[in-house]
């Protein structure tokens, strides 16, 4: 388990993700998949 603030770091060592908004899961899935969804550019990536 890997816990960490940098969420490009984390998704780019882990296999597996899960995102978190106060303190609920709000999105879980393959790393991967995380990084290209919109969402988690948009909020978590800085990606416009």
């Amino acid at each position: 388990m890997l816990v960490e603030q940098n969420a490009r770091l984390a998704l780019a060592l882990a296999q597996r993700g899960f995102v978190m908004e106060t303190g609920r899961i709000v999105l879980e899935g393959p790393a991967s998949d995380l990084r290209e969804n919109d969402k988690v550019q948009h909020t978590y990536l800085g990606v416009a």
